[in-house]
């Protein structure tokens, strides 16, 4: 984690350290979200269009799954998917996990509106062939965020709640006010609150960054499903994360915080000890929810 970490700081943490940096991040090459060629051989990948962008389905080679999981990558809106989180998703489809994977688009040619309508459309989809009670809502960072926010406009008549929500490292708040971030900013090799407001404003398009659609914190935490959280103590996200928590429980629902002392930011993604123990257990209680 440590080595990694110091990678993050010389090369990540530089990238969005001013408005000028961010700026040509955001307007920078998107990358391939392609499957990559480790996950098409060891797994059956399938492709489908929703609301005019592509979506991903990875399933175990010979056909079975006994859960679904509706993954939603980070990026903080402004870079695609990554060769880290289908390693991540492979894992799942191991355990015999169905996971469809939207490649919403992204900041500043997107905004969070349409991507909210793109989510809709995928767990429709997902509820034609699958129980709520077998579907899990999972994401991290900004996806993690954009999860939140799409569950908190559940139930609605056609669409009940997913079994459980997974939020690795989520970006819950996009104006980033609390005031406890600074310290912890300090210890984050990763995150730049500068370089994240200005993605953060670049993703929002027409709405004010305390939208409940960009900052899920701030809208409805009663009547949720329950909520698995993992987040490390050298994230600048912790704060909100802790926040979160604390009123989601104290308001009578069930959240639970998997706090990895040293980790950063998404390490359960990444090729870490910390990350390999914090995977097996994210499968494991996907797979088996009476784990929790």
């Amino acid at each position: 984690m440590r080595l990694v970490a110091g990678v993050m700081r010389l090369t990540r943490k530089l990238q969005m350290s001013t408005p000028a940096r961010a700026q040509r991040r955001i307007h920078g090459p998107k990358g391939s979200a392609e499957p990559t060629a480790a996950i098409r051989s060891r797994h059956t990948v399938t492709h489908y269009r929703e609301s005019n962008f592509d979506v991903h389905r990875i399933v175990p080679k010979d056909g079975r799954w006994s859960r679904s999981v509706l993954y939603l990558h980070g990026g903080a809106y402004i870079s695609e998917i990554a060769p880290q989180h289908y390693g991540f998703i492979s894992r799942l489809v191991d355990a015999g996990v169905r996971v469809d994977v939207p490649i919403y688009g992204l900041a500043p040619q997107h905004t969070a509106v349409q991507a909210y309508d793109l989510v809709g459309s995928v767990y429709r989809r997902l509820l034609t062939d699958a129980d709520p009670s077998q579907i899990t809502l999972m994401g991290d960072s900004a996806g993690a965020g954009l999860a939140l926010g799409f569950v908190q406009q559940l139930p609605i008549p056609d669409l009940p709640l997913p079994a459980q929500v997974v939020l690795v490292s989520p970006w819950l708040d996009a104006t980033l006010s609390n005031p406890e971030i600074a310290a912890v900013e300090e210890r984050d090799p990763w995150l730049s609150s500068v370089g994240l407001r200005e993605a953060a404003r670049a993703w929002a398009g027409d709405l004010p960054l305390d939208d409940p659609r960009v900052s899920p914190i701030r809208g409805p935490l009663r009547g949720l499903p329950p909520i698995d959280i993992w987040c490390g103590t050298r994230d600048l996200f912790l704060p909100d994360v802790l926040a979160l928590t604390r009123m989601i429980v104290d308001g009578g629902g069930q959240a639970r915080l998997t706090q990895c002392e040293g980790a950063i930011h998404v390490y359960p993604v990444l090729p870490t000890p910390e990350g390999k123990v914090a995977t097996r257990e994210i499968v494991a209680s996907i797979v088996d929810p009476s784990r929790r």
